[in-house]
């Protein structure tokens, strides 16, 4: 069993951490004493986060950061030697969403999505290897999703940019061969139960709600303390992220049935307008950890359902393809 007491006293940056994943894994490394510093644009919520912390018995201090900005990215990575000496863990967290169409959604929303969700880990990367390698040692540990392998259609952008992630952190993986202290760590969650669908770009005209089943926040924060004691190359959380990638491997034109249900889905919501939600700017609603979107079904029975489903459309294939 990992033992958390390693995390007394050590210097995690998180970037994204005004709410949902990034707030409670706040006050996860926080409870074991971490010191922190948080970074988000919305400075208030920042604060909000910071002082629960020190509640909690860690040290934290708030920078707001745009991760879309690379000097401001740097300067969270300069102010931190100065002010703590270190960085033992840096957190790329910090992510928006946009869904709609790819044509009628906006390019700028496409772009400002790949700014923060690809650029943004590229630029926290960019700032903090260089310290890792003063210090000989150091943990990077990147909050991906389980759209970093199967595509998500109606979320082309937030696609882009995941499967980037995947590219980059290998590459960087194999730059620091020599370097067996400095460690990459890629956390894959299945759909986590936070405020991003609430907040994010919304292009469909109808009302979002996340696809069963749901995860606990809670459950990716203990999933980021492990990867802090205990660095390893990949970490899922949930049931479903190990699934939905084997439906996608094994299922012919998966992302085609995944497309046309996405969009029945859409269209069965009612009517919303249309808003680029947190792209550009915190967003206006409440800043917390949870988005209330959990549900009581199963979520093993569901994703159990979703594997059967998958193998039985190969089985079918396969039989299909012979002579």
């Amino acid at each position: 069993m990992t033992n958390m007491q390693e995390l007394k006293g050590k210097v995690v940056v998180l970037t994204g951490a005004s709410s949902g994943i990034g707030r409670v894994a706040a006050y996860a490394f926080a409870a074991r004493g971490a010191r922190l510093v948080l970074a988000a644009r919305d400075g208030a919520a920042l604060e909000e986060t910071a002082e629960q912390c020190r509640r909690l018995g860690g040290e934290a201090r708030a920078v707001p950061t745009d991760v879309t900005q690379g000097e401001a990215v740097q300067a969270l990575a300069d102010t931190t030697v100065e002010h703590e000496g270190r960085i033992d863990v840096w957190i790329n967290n910090a992510g928006v969403g946009s869904v709609g169409s790819f044509e009628e959604t906006p390019l700028q929303a496409h772009e400002q999505v790949v700014q923060t969700d690809l650029l943004g880990y590229l630029r926290g990367a960019h700032a903090v290897l260089p310290q890792f390698k003063r210090q000989g040692s150091g943990v990077l540990i990147n909050t991906l999703s389980v759209g970093s392998w199967v595509a998500q259609p109606y979320a082309a952008s937030y696609s882009a940019a995941k499967f980037g992630l995947v590219g980059f952190t290998e590459a960087l993986r194999g730059e620091l061969a020599d370097w067996p202290d400095i460690h990459v760590c890629n956390l894959y969650p299945a759909v986590i139960d936070t405020p991003g669908f609430r907040d994010g770009a919304n292009y469909t005209g109808h009302r979002l709600s996340p696809p069963s089943p749901i995860y606990d926040p809670e459950q990716v924060a203990e999933a980021m303390l492990e990867l802090a004691c205990a660095p390893r190359p990949i970490r899922t959380v949930g049931a479903a992220a190990h699934w939905l990638r084997l439906a996608h491997f094994l299922t012919p034109g998966f992302t085609r049935l995944l497309g046309r249900g996405t969009a029945r889905a859409i269209d069965r919501a009612p009517l919303a307008g249309l808003s680029s939600g947190n792209l550009f700017g915190p967003p206006s609603g409440r800043r917390q950890v949870h988005g209330g979107w959990a549900s009581g079904g199963s979520q093993a029975g569901l994703a159990a359902a979703a594997a059967v489903a998958a193998l039985g459309a190969y089985l079918l294939y396969r039989a299909r393809q012979k002579p």
